[in-house]
C-alpha cells in the first residue's frame, strides 16, 4: 500500500460550477441528471432500481455502500433507472451470504456510472442549502476529464420540473402478478388464495409494492400508464392501485388525470403511493409543488393523523401535495414530522386514499405495511355493500 495520491478518474460538475473530483466506478462515460441524496443505511440495490429515480443521480450519505454486494433477488425492476451514484468510500468486498456480485461489477453489467472518494457530506450540505442541482458525473479511466464540456452538459439539462418520465418507466403491455414477499430460507412465494382483483396503473411500480399487495390476497393486473379508464374497468377490478413513479406530476397529469377522473366516477376503492398519491390529488382538484431537496431515506417519521400514532417510513419524492389546495371532501391523513409536509389524503365519502411515503419498505421499516391490508379491507367492505 502507498499513501501517494492517485490521479482522479472521475468528477462531479454541477450546473452552478461546483466541482468534486474522485475515482470512477462502474461504466465510463457521462451521466447527466438531477443530484439528490438518500440517507438510507441499507438497500442500495433496491434504491438504484427504483423507477422513481429516473433522471436522477443519487448521493448516498451512508459511507459504506457496497458492503453487502448485489444479487438478482433484490432488484425492484429489471434494470436501474437512476443515472448515476455517488459514494464516499470505495467498495469493500461483499460480506453477505446472499451476495452474488460486488457492486462495482454489477454497476458495469447494468451500465451505471458512479464516483467514489467524494466528500458526500459537503455535497449533501450543498444540496440542502441550494436545492437539488442539475449536474453530471464524468468518468474516464485514463483521467482525461473534459470539465468544460461537462459543465456545458450540466447547464443544458432542463431539470425535472415540467418533465414527464412515466412513459420511460411504465410497462409496454399488461401483465399478471402473483409473487409474494421474500422469506428467509424459502425465497419468494406465490399467491395461492386470491381475495380480490386489483388493477395497478404502472407509473413506475416497484416489485415489492406488488408483492405486498399479493401478500394480502390481491390478484394483480398491471397496466401501462396511458391505459384508458374503459379498458381498466373492462378487467372488472375490485380496486385500483396507483403506483409510484418519477418526474413532475403536473407533466404526467396531462394524460393521467382524465383517466383518473373517469376511474373516480366508477366509485371503486382506489389506493395511491408516491406519484400515484400526487396524481390522485391533482385529479381531485388539489395542487402539487416541487420541493427544495425532497425526502429520500428510510427513517422518516410520519404521523397518522387519524389514529394519532407515529410511523417510521421510507420516502423518495421531490414533489409534494399542497395541503392548502385540498378541496372539500378530501382530508389530510398523514403528516411528515421532519418538516410538516402533507403525506396522505383520503376522500371523506368514498373508499379512496393515498400516501406520499413508501409502505412496501424496500428498503426501510415495516410500520406502514398495514396500508395494504387497509386497501384490501376497503374492497371487501365495498363488495359487502354492493351485495
Amino acid at each position: 500500500m502507498t499513501n501517494a495520491p492517485q490521479t482522479p478518474t472521475a468528477a462531479i460538475v454541477l450546473a452552478d460550477g461546483k466541482t468534486f473530483k474522485g475515482y470512477g466506478i462502474g461504466n465510463e462515460g457521462i451521466a447527466v441528471g438531477e443530484f439528490c441524496f438518500n440517507t438510507a443505511m441499507s438497500g442500495y440495490q433496491e434504491i438504484l432500481t427504483d423507477p422513481s429515480y429516473a433522471a436522477q443521480i443519487i448521493t448516498f450519505t451512508f459511507p459504506h455502500i457496497g458492503n453487502v454486494g448485489t444479487n438478482e433477488e433484490d432488484l425492484e425492476t429489471a434494470r436501474p433507472f437512476a443515472r448515476g451514484l455517488v459514494l464516499r468510500q470505495p467498495n469493500t468486498p461483499a460480506a453477505k451470504i446472499r451476495a452474488e456480485d460486488p457492486l462495482t461489477q454489477w454497476n458495469k453489467s447494468v451500465g451505471l456510472i458512479g464516483i467514489s472518494g467524494i466528500d458526500t457530506r459537503a455535497l449533501t450540505h450543498h444540496i440542502r442549502a441550494g436545492g437539488a442541482p442539475n449536474g453530471v458525473i464524468v468518468h474516464s479511466a485514463d483521467g482525461n476529464l473534459d470539465l468544460d464540456a461537462a459543465l456545458a452538459q450540466a447547464k443544458a439539462f432542463p431539470g425535472l420540473e415540467g418533465m414527464d418520465l412515466t412513459l420511460e418507466v411504465t410497462c409496454s403491455a399488461p401483465y399478471e402478478w402473483t409473487q409474494t414477499p421474500w422469506v428467509l430460507g424459502q425465497g419468494y412465494g406465490t399467491l395461492s388464495n386470491p381475495k380480490a382483483h386489483v388493477v395497478c396503473v404502472d407509473y413506475g411500480v416497484k416489485r415489492n409494492i406488488l408483492r405486498n399487495l399479493a401478500d394480502v390476497g390481491a390478484r394483480i393486473t398491471v397496466v401501462p400508464a396511458q391505459t384508458s379508464a374503459a379498458d381498466i374497468l373492462s378487467l372488472n377490478p375490485d380496486g385500483i392501485f396507483l403506483s409510484n413513479g418519477p418526474g413532475d406530476p403536473h407533466a404526467t397529469a396531462d394524460y393521467a388525470v382524465p383517466i383518473l377522473k373517469d376511474l373516480l366516477a366508477a366509485d371503486l376503492p382506489i389506493f395511491g403511493i408516491c406519484l400515484g398519491h400526487q396524481l390522485l390529488a391533482l385529479a381531485l382538484g388539489a395542487k402539487t409543488t416541487k420541493m427544495v431537496q425532497g425526502h429520500r431515506g428510510a427513517n422518516h417519521p410520519v404521523k397518522d393523523d387519524i389514529n394519532n400514532k407515529v410511523e417510521i417510513t421510507s420516502m423518495n419524492h421531490g414533489f409534494m401535495v399542497d395541503r392548502d389546495s385540498l378541496p372539500a371532501g378530501v382530508e389530510e391523513t398523514h403528516t411528515s414530522l421532519f418538516d410538516g409536509t402533507l403525506c396522505g389524503i383520503k376522500m371523506t365519502d368514498r373508499p379512496v386514499f393515498s400516501v406520499q411515503h413508501h409502505p412496501e419498505a424496500s428498503p426501510g421499516p415495516q410500520d406502514s405495511f398495514y396500508l395494504f391490508q387497509t386497501f384490501m379491507d376497503t374492497m371487501a367492505k365495498d363488495d359487502a355493500l354492493a351485495s
